[in-house]
């Protein structure tokens, strides 16, 4: 999902001009909202790499637009949610309509707005738009995250929660891991289910470095990741089950606080001493990334299987044989080898109506997400126009054969985003009932399902479970001490990164020790007394697998 429209700075100036001659009108139906007969909304879909259409509106926004009136135009990310978050609301070029990441610090970002004054409260028109109420209905939103960001604010509601399944059959398992390329598996004669441990790990990546393989005289990377180093950093599961650990007295701490995170942290460091692990994978941008993957230049990847099996096409189209397979699966820190895999499987997205939309601008927007939000709405953003793109046969969607078609040859992606499909609408259809109440994804060709369904069954032999417990990570937001130690605490990831390329082990340590120091000075020792006191006599996420 990627950027379709930046305004130059001419339209920039153009638009504050307007906006001063109309004494602020901006955001209450005034004429600049109008786009022939419809109405224009701003939507900022907060997610890094997200694209649009690059032939204009889509087949699928024309039906929006014929059945609400409403004309969508998009803003997308690039570059990291929380900031973008962050920028919005210090620049107040602020979208109508805002959506993205319903965790972490895109979370907390939210949250802090709707506090600030930032975001509309709706609370007095939901009960007109009875999709958008479900969706925030207590029971279909997990207890701490309901707590945390929807029962938060007085009886006030700002936040709507996008993509929750509706059912545990709706449940999407993205299937994070290591997988590897299995021409190089073979070429270095390693069976990729052996790799088990932190060591098997290690020496299987010592073994592809080893055998010095190249592509068109490039050399090829043991291990690496997308942009940013997403999500190469998966590793940690090996470590420590989850980001607050029990200290051994029934009490939580930080697992950055402990001996495990040192160790994991160390690990790492070795991987980038040795070569075994690319060093621009915290620094190059996604084109970058997948440029390397379609070089046929990174032997393990670390990610979901879908953004791998999509990174991947080109060139396993190209050399057949070189489709990545998953290794393991991989021990689990504190997890009995029996133990289904624990998934906190939320909403992918919290959407929001920002104060730059007032008055008429308000009831057009709830009316455009809760169309999207209605059975009608999430056939249309994932399927495309009925009768056109899929036909409803026997009670049961099916996909046009020339469409089908289209789809499964065209390893871009462009044909589905210019029919409207992956470019953002998806996010704003309420509760996920992709399964139960839909036709599961249509399009997915059969080689792409049966790798889907291959890693599934090496990597959850023993299934899934659904975490319904409360997480410390967004108990410990509410500490009166937060604030001052969000800094701090925010900073964990950067510290590591920093430690994985200091000049020695040592070094390394006293990077963490550092910020260890620092975060006791901005309260983390309040804070955890504030998060222990709360979790009492409560189940709380002690392991958890990314997803």
């Amino acid at each position: 999902m990627t950027k379709i429209w930046h305004k130059g700075a001419a339209a920039l100036i153009a638009t504050v001009l307007l906006g001063g001659l109309l004494a602020g009108c901006t955001g209450s139906g005034s004429d600049n909202r109008q786009d022939g007969d419809s109405y224009k909304l701003k939507v900022l879909h907060n997610w890094n790499g997200s694209t649009g259409s690059d032939q204009g509106i889509t087949p699928i926004e024309e039906v929006i637009r014929e059945k609400t009136g409403i004309t969508i135009e998009w803003e997308y990310t690039k570059g990291s949610e929380a900031e973008k978050v962050n920028t919005i609301f210090a620049t107040q070029d602020l979208p109508d309509i805002y959506t993205g990441p319903a965790w972490g610090g895109e979370l907390d970002g939210i949250i802090k707005a709707a506090n600030e004054g930032q975001l509309v409260d709706i609370s007095d028109k939901l009960a007109n738009y009875p999709n958008l109420q479900k969706s925030i209905a207590k029971e279909n939103v997990p207890p701490a995250l309901y707590e945390k960001a929807f029962d938060a604010f007085d009886g006030k509601q700002y936040l709507l929660l996008q993509n929750q399944p509706a059912t545990n059959e709706d449940g999407m398992d993205w299937l994070y891991g290591f997988y590897v390329r299995k021409d190089i598996a073979e070429a270095v004669g390693v069976d990729p289910q052996s790799v088990v441990t932190k060591d098997d790990f290690y020496q299987f990546l010592r073994k592809i470095k080893d055998a010095n393989l190249q592509e068109n005289g490039q050399p090829v990377f043991p291990l690496g990741g997308f942009s940013n180093g997403w999500a190469v950093g998966i590793g940690n599961t090996m470590f420590f089950g989850s980001n607050y650990v029990d200290r051994g007295d029934g009490n939580l701490e930080h697992v950055f606080f402990r001996q495990e995170y040192e160790e994991y942290t160390l690990f790492y460091r070795k991987l980038i001493e040795e070569g075994l692990l690319d060093p621009e994978v915290f620094t190059q941008t996604d084109p970058i990334a997948k440029e390397k993957i379609n070089q046929g230049r990174i032997a393990v990847l670390a990610a979901h299987y879908p953004a791998i099996l999509d990174a991947s096409k080109e060139y396993v189209t190209a050399n057949p044989g070189s489709d990545y397979i998953p290794l393991g699966p991989l021990e689990r820190a504190g997890a009995a080898p029996d133990r289904p895999v624990d998934l906190a499987i939320q909403g992918n997205n919290v959407t929001a109506i920002t104060k730059s939309c007032q008055g008429e601008c308000v009831d057009k927007a709830l009316e455009l997400l809760d169309f999207l939000a209605s059975d009608e709405g999430f056939l249309l953003t994932r399927y495309g126009v009925e009768g056109v793109h899929w036909e409803m046969v026997d009670g049961t969607p099916k996909p046009v054969q020339e469409w089908f078609d289209k789809f499964a040859e065209d390893a871009s992606g462009k044909e589905r985003k210019n029919v409207g499909i992956g470019i953002g609408l998806e996010s704003l259809t309420g509760l996920d009932r992709i399964n139960s109440a839909a036709g599961g994804d249509i399009w997915a060709d059969q080689k792409r399902t049966e790798a889907m369904e291959n890693a599934r069954a090496i990597l959850r032999p023993n299934g899934i479970q659904v975490i319904s417990a409360y997480n410390p990570g967004d108990v410990i937001t509410k500490s009166p001490d937060w604030e001052m130690l969000k800094p701090s605490l925010d900073r964990t990831g950067d510290a590591w990164t920093e430690a994985v390329f200091a000049k020695s082990d040592e070094a390394a340590l006293r990077i963490l020790n550092d910020l260890r120091d620092q975060m006791k000075k901005t309260g983390y020792d309040n804070a955890m007394e504030y998060v222990n006191e709360n979790l009492k006599g409560k189940e709380v996420v002690t392991l958890q697998m990314p997803n």
